[in-house]
């Protein structure tokens, strides 16, 4: 299914990229502090390449930035055209949730379903290009500072490696891949600022209970399929690790941790090694986040660094997380496409689903349904909400019928104009789970959820007879055009 070939590390796909004219280098002097957040959010807001920046101020290493700041470039990632994103979507749906083989032939049919699978194992190597040199702290990284009043240096694009308490180094299943951003502290500590619904979090807390120090690797600038298997929103049963394997299409290469019982990536451009201890944690923030404004400051995880390896001549991969659009908005659109199958193998009469990336990604969706019963799309938003931990935090859903075009908010706005009525067609929830971050919320971690059915009513929604919509008949339209094409209008 893949269009394009694996690319088993970040410097492969750098290659491709320089192939299409789609990376830029950025020679000019370049403040690490807030001038390289403009530069990338300027980059990606004109749908620009990806940069790699050589002139900036900080310890020498090239930076590279706005890597999947168009959706292009994030179907890229996964080996793909853009227009393929949704048909790799039904594939991963698929191997999910496989049918039963009927025959011979259908198991001939299913060869790529199994040859994805086996992609999902792991090979574990005993030496790696990411442990060929060491750097002697944090402070020899180009760290950024993105927004004037952000507390200090952050890296935001870690892929944070865990596993729970009493499993075993080589246990991978039970491994969990999560970006999570980390405030550096000092050369050699730094703050892990995992949410408590997040997969590394949950390790943590097992680890806390035994009373024991928890090992921890962090993967930076890792290869495309493992930095998104990393920030999709997977059930917490798969393995982010063998998912990365049926994105790249090539197993996932780790290789020992020097210094923590761990398995790494092993050819990521450098990996933190370190040690969180029970109890131990230290006020992270405040910082800038995808809603646009500064975070409160808060307690979290410290690690204590232990060992920093790199390849020769590392890259330091760098993103910027602000008011959408920027990159995490943008990879959101393209998840969106890929998760729809999915969301429709749960929920069989969603048709499309929209997560408009103006609202944060997550924070609202348009549904559209094929609508066959009364109650239909109260039923949708009750399973949508309940399906992922994410959509626990969508606080606005609204379904409308099938004709609607849910990325167009004129015919959003026409369909809640004219198919929604505020007293019966509006279903409001309270004290419900939401992000923290979301400041509207009266309570942290609790907000309202609110559906709204912009649907035609049916049956016993209705004791009024529903109006006829309004259509012209398609000769005429056509005609129209003709007659307007002759004139040049």
């Amino acid at each position: 299914m893949r269009s394009l070939p694996p690319f088993p590390d970040l410097r492969a796909f750098l290659g491709w990229l320089e192939g299409q004219g789609d990376i830029a280098t950025i020679a000019a002097p370049v403040s690490l502090r807030h001038e390289m957040t403009a530069v990338q959010l300027a980059a990606l807001r004109r749908g620009g390449p990806a940069l790699r920046f050589t002139g900036h101020d900080g310890p020498a290493m090239p930076v590279v930035a706005n890597l999947f700041g168009t959706p292009a470039r994030v179907a890229a990632g996964l080996g793909l055209l853009p227009e393929q994103v949704p048909e790799f979507g039904a594939f991963l749906a698929a191997l999910r949730s496989p049918a039963p083989v009927e025959g011979m032939r259908d198991a001939l049919a299913r060869w790529p379903m199994l040859r994805a699978a086996l992609s999902a194992r792991p090979k574990v190597l005993r030496h790696g290009p990411v442990q060929e040199s060491e750097l002697p702290g944090l402070d020899a990284l180009p760290v950024q500072t993105p927004w004037p009043e952000d507390a200090g240096p952050l890296i935001t694009w870690p892929v944070v490696i865990t596993r729970p308490q009493g499993s075993a180094p080589g246990d991978l299943a039970h491994y969990n891949l999560g970006v999570y951003r980390a405030q550096v502290l000092a050369p050699d500590r730094l703050i892990l600022r995992w949410l408590a619904h997040r997969g590394g979090a949950a390790h943590h807390r097992t680890w806390a209970r035994a009373g024991e120090p928890m090992p921890v690797a962090i993967a930076l600038g890792a290869d495309p399929a493992t930095l998104l298997a990393a920030a999709l929103p997977l059930p917490e049963t798969v393995s982010e690790l063998g998912f990365s394997g049926v994105l790249r299409g090539a197993r996932t290469e780790l290789v020992p941790a020097r210094t923590v019982p761990l398995m790494v990536p092993a050819r990521a451009e450098a990996v933190i090694e370190g040690w969180v201890h029970p109890g131990e944690t230290a006020p992270e923030g405040p910082f800038g986040d995808h809603t646009g404004y500064y975070n409160a400051m808060e307690p979290f995880p410290v690690l204590r660094v232990s060992v920093l390896t790199c390849r020769r001549d590392p890259l330091y991969l760098t993103t910027v997380t602000g008011r959408p659009p920027d990159e995490p908005s943008v990879i959101g659109e393209v998840f969106n496409d890929l998760a729809l199958p999915v969301i429709r193998a749960q929920i069989p009469e969603v048709r499309d689903l929209w997560l408009p990336p103006a609202a944060c990604s997550y924070r609202m969706a348009v549904v559209k349904i094929d609508k066959r019963y009364p109650g239909q799309a109260r039923r949708v938003m009750m399973a949508l909400w309940g399906m992922l931990p994410q959509f626990s935090y969508t606080k606005l859903v609204i379904v409308v019928d099938g004709e609607i075009d849910i990325r167009n908010w004129d015919d959003i706005a026409w369909a809640l104009a004219t198919r929604m009525d505020p007293a019966r067609d509006v279903m409001l929830l309270d004290r419900t789970p939401m992000d923290y971050l979301d400041f509207a919320s009266p309570l942290e971690g609790l907000a309202g959820k609110l559906g709204i059915d912009a649907t035609t009513k049916i049956g016993t929604e209705t004791a009024r007879d529903w109006g006829r919509e309004m259509h012209l008949d398609p000769t005429h339209q056509a005609r129209a055009e003709a007659l307007l094409a002759g004139i040049g209008r």
